[in-house]
């Protein structure tokens, strides 16, 4: 099992580079080319969503990206250290625009689950993660 770890600074134009560095990493790893720009879509919403959530609740930890590439599958977990709402209470940190961002935050969890088939989502209160996978087919053998 090999695993690549992307650490970046919670700004936007941070996104693309890991969006890029996903893509190859996920082709070296065997996921299908048809699906490569559904793999870039979906990193780029969740790290786009992680960046949005450390810069309302003024978190200044990296966001973390994880490349993780198994046996017949690769996932891509994207973490957060934002804090979550939990269960029956408020998004911490919501002021006038909480909902706004409550409701931002669902519509990117949408898009990346019409990308991706197989999606977790664990949120508390000292983070997040999203973990996003795609089956791979192993290279194919050569016979001399």
């Amino acid at each position: 099992m090999a695993t690549v770890e992307l650490r970046f600074s919670a700004l936007p134009e941070h996104v693309r580079t890991a969006r890029l560095v996903a893509a190859a990493v996920a082709r070296r790893a065997g996921v299908d080319e048809a699906v490569l720009d559904e793999v870039r879509l979906a990193v780029g919403e969740a790290c786009s969503r992680a960046v949005g959530l450390h810069q309302s609740s003024g978190v200044t930890a990296p966001v973390k990206v994880a490349l993780i590439e198994e046996e017949k599958q690769f996932s891509i977990e994207v973490g957060d250290e934002a804090p979550h709402a939990v269960a029956g209470g408020d998004t911490p940190g919501a002021g006038q625009d909480g909902e706004t961002e409550v409701e931002e935050d669902e519509m990117g969890l949408a898009v990346i689950s019409g990308l991706v088939d197989d999606v977790e989502v664990t949120t508390g209160p000292n983070g997040g993660l999203i973990r996003m996978t795609w089956p791979t087919t192993p290279p194919a053998t050569v016979l001399v």
